[in-house]
């Protein structure tokens, strides 16, 4: 006879439930078992009512976008989910930020491997890359465990794709949708590759000229000094002309719209079970912004405007997909093969106009572009439990990321008595084709050992090994046309197309002339390598008390290096290598029925991202502004601590409360310089800054009893989060900085960050709100969606003035959801309304009464409607 007395937790319990359905499907999969000896349980004792929540179930702080979230959310993408968890927020639709730190901070892991970026400022990759039709959730963990990666400041978010279905489906989707300031209006394109431009595929138009090509295999720079006349002729009129330079202005901006496919089965089999689901997408939309963006300088208590321009763009982006799995599972192994590929592709029509005192002129700034993301992700895992007591589970990845920007074209127009004139010899134009591309390799073994023992309750023992190489390239070659003379009037006013014809271009007319290289390094080379082994051990202490406890050694490598192409000998580069011991705490209390108290701490790190070190200047097309990199760069190291209060109701229903608090040594932050052609920005490690805050979470049900049919037939979510961040950069009259135009050199702190100020990206309060309903059956579903930040620091004002804001205000989306059946099949329809308030894009410089606007613009607000089948 057995007697257990020791206290079971709702964990100890959560891991019974968490076996049981794979127990269940074991029993029918296979042919029966003798009966194994009976054992006799006299006596259970259990603490708390147990629930099966997710987030309640890991031992850190977390939260969690469920698929049902996704459906009800009717968010597009990864990025646009997170934005409706507490403390997140996203910049640049892109980027997540996690309790107000920047995206530096936070690492994102598919189904647990590392991912390289296609972006050329950041290391870590944008999220709005991965669609929500091939993911099955997220996990955001807000406190560190030792088995991730050390670089963790404000959270780390592991996205989990779609997995092998128990039965077989095929599902497809369609939806349309529209913009009030871009569907059927006035916007601005370009002819391109023509018709495949439509489908994300350049036809061959934007690649590389022949000639051209020729010319950089000599190692030479093209110019006069290099080549001959008549060389330089040829490759001049090599370059697209027409379909390339010619800006059109149309009236009716296409529709927007998406298709979806995915299909799985699964094989049951007598020695195991094999699954297959694939999953595709293709999505095209449209967004014109018409917006002012000025420029101001201080003056005397307040801000002069001194460049006044109004810009005219418009986007069609277009995102193709694909995710494949097969999973193999037999009696205690399983295998799992993922493949992901996303193709991500922004073709950009643009033109800024206005006055422009750094020009002396009234101006007119065209731009064509053509900016190309790609990312393949292909994964190999594997789960063994062996005996009772050990489980292995591996892990194998490579992935690439690319960014292709061909034919990246600006000319400048004078606006001389009310006509717009082109002086090439004066004039500034160029064409661009750079290109990035981000490699990630890793792979990873993990051990985790149940140890029997009469101390500690449920004691398991973890440990393992992580490896990971991250290697970037990227470069970039510039063109412009020049004369030896001042053309006349009438060449000045020719149409685009016709004075770049090959007419022109010769020793008499356009010169072509490389400048590549002139504002910096025109490539480098990054990489980065990180081994990585942890031991953790987690238990019951004491009676409904849970620790996890451990630590990681983590050594990384991290390698910058500036390239001169037209010379031999390598430029210096910088190399950041260093050694860390990285330990973590968790504590959880649960002291009453469904309700635990959580206290964490650890150490973590944040790294310099590739294009923070590397001198090569980048012009961004959110924000209009060029970047330049700066290679004395430090690692920075943060002290975590959090606390949390969690109650739990039911199922995916539950209140929270926490408290965070971080202390950040070196900081890296962006500072904003003067330059000959505008505002720059570049980066240096302020002295130290703070944050800390708190949040607060509630998402329950109801359900009415009132005689009502209609009310008694649906379920009420309320569902509201909050989180108050507070963050100060700590800047002492003796510290130091090391900014790029010192040259490696010190100087004095308070010239370049404010004692006292925020840090960037951190808006002091975020707050989201759900507001819906459902009916019992889940046929029906309606949810009003709001989403709240307040400002946010974007930038460091140069020497003397303010810093660059942004004020991304309240975002009210609605959804609905119908389920019916037609022809024996189960359909969906679906209605989306976004940004129902019409917040507009607002970044912005205030001193005083002064304020500069440095990039304003109308988001509009998108309506769609859908339709999906299961068949």
């Amino acid at each position: 006879m057995m007697k257990l007395t020791r206290p079971v937790t709702g964990l100890l319990l959560g891991a019974t439930a968490l076996t049981a359905p794979g127990l269940a499907w074991a029993q029918a999969a296979r042919p029966s078992a003798p009966p194994a000896a009976e054992t006799e349980v006299d006596e259970v004792l259990v603490r708390g009512k147990f629930i099966p929540e997710v987030m309640r179930e890991t031992s850190e702080v977390a939260s969690i976008v469920t698929a049902e979230d996704l459906v009800r959310q009717g968010d597009d993408t990864a990025a646009q989910a997170l934005t409706r968890l507490a403390g997140l927020s996203v910049v640049s639709g892109r980027f997540v930020y996690v309790r107000g730190l920047g995206e530096r901070y936070s690492s994102a892991l598919l189904n647990g491997s590392p991912l390289p970026s296609p972006e050329p400022l950041q290391r870590v990759v944008p999220l709005d890359l991965f669609p929500s039709n091939v993911l099955a959730g997220v996990t955001v963990q807000k406190t560190y465990s030792v088995n991730y990666p050390g670089e963790f400041g404000g959270g780390l978010i592991d996205l989990k794709t779609v997995g092998v279905p128990d039965r077989p489906f095929i599902s497809m989707g369609v939806s349309l949708g529209m913009n009030d300031e871009t569907t059927l209006k006035r916007g601005l394109t370009y002819d391109g590759g023509g018709d495949s431009d439509s489908f994300g595929v350049d036809d061959g138009t934007r690649e590389l000229p022949l000639l051209i090509r020729r010319g950089i295999e000599t190692g030479k720079r093209i110019d006069a000094t290099n080549f001959s006349s008549d060389q330089l002729t040829a490759m001049g009129r090599s370059f697209q002309n027409a379909n390339i330079n010619l800006l059109q202005s149309t009236n009716d901006i296409p529709i927007n719209g998406s298709l979806d496919l995915a299909a799985g089965t699964s094989w049951n089999l007598d020695w195991g079970r094999i699954g297959v689901v694939a999953v595709g997408g293709y999505d095209n939309s449209w967004s014109t912004r018409n917006a002012t963006q000025q420029e101001g300088v201080v003056n005397l208590d307040g801000l002069s405007v001194q460049e006044d321009l109004a810009s005219d763009s418009t986007q069609n982006d277009i995102v193709l997909n694909a995710l494949t799995q097969v999973a193999l599972e037999l009696d205690n192994h399983t295998f799992k093969w993922t493949n992901l590929y996303v193709r991500n592709v922004t073709k950009e029509a643009r033109s800024v106009a206005g006055e422009s005192a750094r020009a002396s002129n009234f101006i007119r700034d065209d731009y064509t572009a053509w900016y190309q993301r790609e990312l393949i992700d292909t994964q190999l895992t594997g789960e063994h439990e062996i005996g009772d007591n050990l489980t292995i589970s591996w892990r194998g990845s490579y992935a690439r990321t690319e960014r292709d920007v061909p034919y990246e074209r600006q000319i400048r127009y004078r606006r001389v008595n009310g006509e717009y004139l082109h002086n090439p010899q004066l004039d500034a134009n160029f064409i661009r084709f750079s290109e990035l591309e981000d490699k990630t390799s890793g792979a990873g073994v993990d051990f985790a050992y149940r140890l029997d023992n009469p101390y500690v309750a449920d004691l398991t023992l973890t440990g393992g090994y992580a490896w990971s190489d991250n290697e970037r390239i990227s470069d970039s070659r510039v063109f412009r046309f020049t004369m030896n003379s001042t053309p006349d009037l009438n060449f000045q006013r020719q149409r685009v197309d016709f004075l770049y014809s090959d007419y022109n271009i010769g020793p008499n007319g356009l010169i072509l002339r490389e400048v590549t290289g002139s504002d910096g390094a025109a490539a480098y080379t990054a990489s980065l390598i990180t081994h990585g082994v942890y031991l953790q051990a987690e238990g019951e202490i004491f009676p409904a008390v849970r620790a996890t406890v451990g630590a990681r050694f983590e050594s990384g490598k991290q390698d910058v290096r500036a390239i001169d192409l037209f010379s031999p000998t390598p430029l210096e580069g910088r190399t950041l290598k260093n050694d860390y011991l990285l330990p973590a705490g968790t504590v959880t209390w649960n002291f009453g029925e469904d309700q635990q108290l959580r206290f964490g701490a650890s150490k973590t790190i944040a790294r310099p991202q590739f294009r923070e070190q590397a001198p090569q200047l980048y012009l961004d097309p959110e924000s209009d502004r060029t970047f330049i990199g700066n290679p004395f760069l430090f690692d920075s190291e943060i002290v975590n601590l959090d606390a949390r209060y969690e109650r739990y109701f039911d199922r995916g229903q539950f209140a929270t409360f926490g408290l965070f608090y971080k202390d950040i040594d070196k900081p890296i932050e962006s500072v904003v310089n003067e330059s000959g052609s505008g505002l720059q920005q570049s980066f240096l490690n302020a002295p130290k800054a703070v944050v800390y805050g708190a949040e607060a979470e509630f998402k329950k049900y109801f359900e009415f009893e009132t005689g009502n049919a209609w009310m008694d037939g649906v379920r009420w979510l309320v569902a509201a989060n909050y989180t108050f961040t507070k963050s100060e950069v700590k800047v002492g009259a003796g510290d130091v900085v090391y900014p790029r135009t010192n040259l490696g050199q010190p100087a004095p702190a308070l010239n370049f960050v404010l004692d006292g100020s925020r840090l960037q990206g951190q808006s002091k309060h975020l707050a989201n709100a759900q507001f819906g309903l459902e009916s019992l059956d889940g046929a029906t579903q309606a949810t009003f969606l709001l989403n709240y930040a307040s400002k946010r620091t974007t930038a460091r004002g140069q020497a003397g003035a303010p810093d660059f804001e942004q004020d991304p205000g309240v975002l009210l989306d609605f959804t609905f959801r119908q389920k019916f059946e037609a022809w024996g099949h189960e359909f969906t329809a679906g209605f989306e309304a976004r940004n129902l308030l019409g917040e507009a894009f607002d970044e912005f410089q205030k001193r005083g009464g002064d304020e500069i606007k440095l990039n304003n613009y109308d988001l509009g607000r998108s309506f769609s409607i859908s339709l999906s089948a299961r068949l």
